[in-house]
C-alpha cells in the first residue's frame, strides 16, 4: 500500500486495515458503510498519557490510543496558530506558502522595528512538544529547541543551568517580545456589510434625488449614486455587498490617472429602486450589533481613515458621524479621543478621532473590524514597545511528539498569535500530519501500538501518584478499529493491574466487550463511564453524527453497564444551541431510567477548522434549522462563533443560555443526579487513590527512575 506523501515524510507507517469492523453485532453503524475505505497509519509516541493544565477541562491526564475518529462528528478539534501576513490580516501558519509576504522584524535603534520579509521555506518535522502559557491567556506549542525573543534575547525552551544542554532558556520570570494575542476576524454576516456600507456611503458616497425642468415634462427627478475610490479592494467590497442586497451597480473610470495621482474608479446606479434601497440601508440604526459596529467602523475606516507613523485617525466634518464612531470603538473596548484640526470651511472644523493604545490596539482593531484597503494596514517599521501581557505564565511537556511546522524567512523570524518567533508551531490532531479537518479526519486514522506497553511504563515512574485517566479526551477510544487492535481493552488491563482509578468517555457500543473488565476494574477503584448521547431523535444523530450508533443503542450499552455494577452516566455532549437543548428533559429521564448515576453537559465548541466542517454538515442535512443553530450559537458566545480565550472556551452567555442551564438544574435536581457519592464520580475525585504498584518476584516495589 501506498502511504500519504505528508506522512511518508513524517515517517509513519501505514498498515494492512483491520477485518470489517461492520461484521460485529457489538456496533450499530448508522446509514451505510463508508464508500471510502478507512486507511490506518502507526503512530510511534514515545508518550501515551497527556497531561492538561486549561481550566476549561475538568480533568488532568488522559489517555487516546487512537488519533481521527470514525464517529465523523462535527466538533473535535482545536484551531490553528496565525501568522500576521504582509496585508495586515492573519493566516494559519500550515496555510502559509513559500513566496508569501508576511512581517518580520529588524533591529534598528533600541526596539526591533516590524518590516515585511518573504517565506523562503516551509516544511515539518516531529519533535516532543512543550505548551508555553503566557499571562494573557496565549498558549504556544512548540519544540524544546524552539526559540522565542524575550526581553532578555532569544531563548529555547528548554535548557539547563549546567552541563551539555546548558543554553538560554525561558524561565517564568522572562516577557516575551510581541504585539499581543490577535483578535479573531469578523463574521462577515449580513449585519457587518450593512454597517461597513453605511459608513463607506457615508463617508465617500454621493446620495440623492434631483428635481430639474424637462422637456417633455414640467420636472423630472433624477435619483443617483454614486462611490468614486482610488482603492479597488474597497470598491470592489461595496459593490459585492450592495449586490448581496439586490442592488447591482455600474463600474466605470471616474478620473484618468495623472502625474503624481492614481486613477479612481466608481461604481453608481440612477434606478430608482436601487436608489431608495441604499438610502434605507445607510439609516442610522436603531438596534445595534457587536457586528454593524465592526462592519461601520471598517467601512468609515477605509473611506476617511489613515494609519501613518503610528497613528490610527479617522476624520470627519459631521459631528454626529464623530459620534457614532466614538460610540462605536468604545462598545468594542478601543480608547478613542477626539481632536478638532483644521477648518474645512467657516464654522465647519474637521474631526479627528484618534484610537490610542499603541501598535497593541492598533492591530487589534484591524483584526477585529477587517477594513478592506491594505495600504492603510500598513505597520511597517512600527516599533514592538511590549505593551502586551506577554509574561511566561507555566512551561511544560506535553508528553508527546507533535509534528511541528517550520517557515524560513528573510528576516528569520515572524510574528505567530502576536509573538516573535522562529520555527516549530505545531497544528492539532490530523492537521499535525497535512491531512483535513473533514473526511481525512474519519477515514485516515493512526493507532498506538504500544500504548498498554507505555502505559505500564508510565506506571513504574515514581512520580506516577495514581491519578485518574480519562479515556478518550480527544477521540473516542472505543470507535471501529478498536475491535482489531484492543488497544483500549490492553490499556484498562494495565489499569486493572495497577489499580489505576479511569473515567471513560464514549458513543460505542463497543464497550459492551469489557463490562467484566470494567466491573471488575470498579470493585478495586474509582471508575466511571460516561455514554455521550447528546440527541433523542435519532434522524438528528443520524444528521450530525452519521457514524455514531443510534442513541437507543448507546441507552442500552448504559443498561447493561449499570447492570454489570459499572457507574455510569450521560454526557451531553455537546449542547448545540438551537438544536437539542429541548432535549434534554428526555435525555436525562432515559438515562436515570437505564442506571446512570451522573449527568454532565458542554456547550458546542467551533474553535479554527472544526466551524467550517460543522456548518457545511448542518447546512447540508439540516436545512431547515441550520439558520437558527447559528444564530442561536452566536446568540450563546456574545456574537461569536467561538471564545479562544483560556478558561472561556465552554462558557455560554445570554439569556438563550442561561435558560438552557436553569434547564438543566431543574432536571438534574429533580431526577437526583450528581448527589454524594454520583456527584464524586462526576468529578473524578477519589478519597484516597486505590494505586498499588505490583511486587517483583523479591517482594519488592518496582520502580524506574
Amino acid at each position: 500500500m501506498e502511504t500519504l506523501p505528508t506522512a511518508s515524510r513524517l515517517g509513519l507507517i501505514r498498515v494492512d486495515n483491520p477485518p470489517n469492523p461492520y461484521l460485529t453485532d457489538q456496533r450499530e453503524l448508522i446509514g451505510p458503510p463508508p464508500e471510502q475505505p478507512q486507511e490506518i497509519y502507526v503512530d510511534h509516541s514515545k508518550n501515551i498519557l497527556s497531561k492538561n493544565d486549561s481550566p476549561d477541562i475538568g480533568f488532568t491526564w488522559s489517555l487516546n490510543p487512537y488519533r481521527g475518529c470514525f464517529h465523523s462528528c462535527a466538533y473535535c478539534l482545536s484551531g490553528d496558530t496565525p501568522v500576521l501576513m504582509g496585508n495586515g490580516r492573519t493566516k494559519p501558519i500550515a496555510d502559509v506558502r513559500t513566496g508569501d509576504e508576511i512581517y518580520g522584524t529588524t533591529l534598528g535603534g533600541t526596539y526591533r522595528h516590524l518590516v515585511k520579509t518573504h517565506v523562503i521555506a516551509h516544511w515539518s518535522s516531529v519533535k516532543p512538544a512543550y505548551r508555553i502559557t503566557l499571562e494573557d491567556g496565549t498558549q504556544l506549542t512548540a519544540s524544546g529547541d524552539h526559540r522565542f525573543l524575550s526581553n532578555r534575547g532569544w531563548k529555547y525552551v528548554t535548557g539547563t543551568e549546567w552541563g551539555n544542554a546548558r543554553r538560554p532558556h525561558l524561565t517564568i520570570r522572562n516577557h516575551l517580545l510581541g504585539t499581543g494575542r490577535f483578535s479573531a476576524p469578523p463574521e462577515k454576516d449580513a449585519e457587518y456589510q450593512r454597517g461597513y456600507l453605511c459608513g463607506m456611503i457615508r463617508g465617500d458616497g454621493s446620495i440623492g434625488s434631483y428635481a430639474y425642468s424637462g422637456r417633455r415634462r414640467g420636472t423630472d427627478v433624477q435619483h443617483r449614486f454614486r462611490l468614486a475610490l482610488i482603492d479597488l479592494e474597497a470598491l470592489s467590497r461595496s459593490a459585492r455587498y450592495l449586490l448581496e442586497i439586490n442592488v447591482p451597480t455600474q463600474e466605470f473610470l471616474f478620473q484618468k490617472a495623472a502625474v503624481g495621482y492614481r486613477p479612481v474608479y466608481a461604481i453608481r446606479t440612477s434606478v430608482r429602486l436601487h436608489v431608495e434601497r441604499v438610502k434605507e440601508l445607510i439609516r442610522w440604526p436603531t438596534a445595534l450589533s457587536s457586528s454593524w459596529r465592526k462592519g461601520f467602523l471598517a467601512g468609515i475606516f477605509d473611506a476617511e481613515g489613515c494609519y501613518s507613523r503610528g497613528i490610527l485617525r479617522i476624520s470627519n466634518a459631521d459631528c454626529k458621524m464623530i459620534e457614532w464612531i466614538v460610540d462605536s470603538l468604545r462598545r468594542l473596548k478601543f480608547d478613542s479621543i477626539v481632536e478638532e484640526t483644521k477648518v474645512n470651511r467657516p464654522g465647519k472644523p474637521i474631526l479627528v478621532v484618534r484610537v490610542r493604545g499603541g501598535l497593541r490596539e492598533h492591530l487589534r482593531f484591524f483584526h477585529m473590524v477587517d477594513p478592506a484597503i491594505s495600504r492603510k494596514k500598513d505597520i511597517s517599521w512600527q516599533a514592538i514597545k511590549n505593551q502586551a501581557k506577554l509574561r511566561v505564565v507555566s512551561i511544560e511537556p506535553l508528553g508527546f511528539d507533535l509534528p511541528m511546522f517550520d517557515i524560513t524567512t528573510g528576516t528569520g523570524d515572524f510574528i505567530a498569535n502576536g509573538v516573535v518567533s522562529h520555527n516549530c508551531f505545531a497544528r492539532p490532531t490530523h492537521e499535525y500530519y497535512g491531512l483535513g479537518a473533514g473526511s481525512d479526519f474519519e477515514r485516515k486514522l493512526f493507532v498506538k501500538p504500544k500504548a498498554p506497553r507505555l502505559l505500564e511504563a508510565a506506571f513504574q515512574k515514581r512520580s506516577w501518584q495514581g491519578e485518574t485517566i480519562v479515556f478518550s479526551g480527544v477521540t473516542d477510544c472505543y470507535q471501529p478499529i478498536e475491535a482489531a487492535w484492543k488497544l483500549t481493552r490492553g490499556c484498562l488491563e494495565v489499569c486493572l493491574k495497577y489499580r489505576n482509578p479511569v473515567a471513560i468517555i464514549t458513543k460505542s457500543a463497543l464497550i459492551r466487550r469489557d463490562a467484566r473488565l470494567l466491573a471488575e476494574l470498579a470493585r478495586q477503584a474509582a471508575v466511571s463511564v460516561s455514554i455521550s448521547i447528546p440527541f433523542l431523535d435519532p434522524a438528528v444523530a443520524r444528521a450530525v453524527e452519521p457514524g455514531a450508533p443510534s442513541p437507543a443503542k448507546r441507552f442500552e450499552t448504559m443498561k447493561l453497564l449499570a447492570d454489570a455494577g459499572v457507574p455510569v452516566g450521560i454526557g451531553v455532549a455537546p449542547v448545540i444551541p438551537g438544536l437539542n437543548p429541548s432535549d434534554i428533559p428526555g435525555l436525562l429521564r432515559r438515562a436515570k431510567e437505564n442506571g446512570a448515576r451522573f449527568a454532565f453537559h458542554t456547550l458546542l465548541r467551533l474553535p479554527g477548522s472544526v466551524r467550517p466542517v460543522f456548518l457545511s454538515r448542518i447546512r447540508e442535512r439540516l436545512p431547515l434549522a441550520a439558520r437558527k443553530i447559528e444564530d442561536r450559537i452566536r446568540e450563546s458566545r456574545d456574537g461569536r462563533w467561538y471564545d479562544p480565550r483560556f478558561g472561556h472556551r465552554h462558557e455560554g452567555h445570554g439569556e438563550y443560555w442561561a435558560a438552557v442551564e436553569r434547564s438543566w438544574g431543574v432536571w438534574t435536581e429533580r431526577l437526583g443526579f450528581n448527589r454524594g457519592e454520583s456527584g464524586r464520580l462526576m468529578a473524578g475525585r477519589e478519597a484516597a487513590s486505590s494505586f498499588r504498584r505490583p511486587h517483583d518476584r523479591n517482594g519488592q516495589r518496582r520502580f524506574d527512575w
